[in-house]
């Protein structure tokens, strides 16, 4: 099988984790003083959930589909 295929059976999981990855980072950027490792982890989650999307542009970018 194609890594496409399996990244897009496996969209459902990278968004719930990285939503709770992000939900996780902004949480903790509220009840911290210094806030910007919360916003670092919250970007981490973001990108966990956008992995799929971003794969799929890349490829269409590259192969021009």
């Amino acid at each position: 099988m194609f890594p496409q295929y399996w990244l897009e059976a496996a969209t459902p999981a990278f968004n719930l984790v990285g939503l709770v990855v992000c939900i996780g980072g902004l949480t903790l950027a509220q009840r911290m003083t210094r806030r910007w490792p919360g916003y670092v982890i919250a970007l981490i989650g973001f990108l966990i959930a956008a992995t799929p999307m971003l794969y799929q542009y890349i490829s269409a970018m590259r192969y021009g589909q």
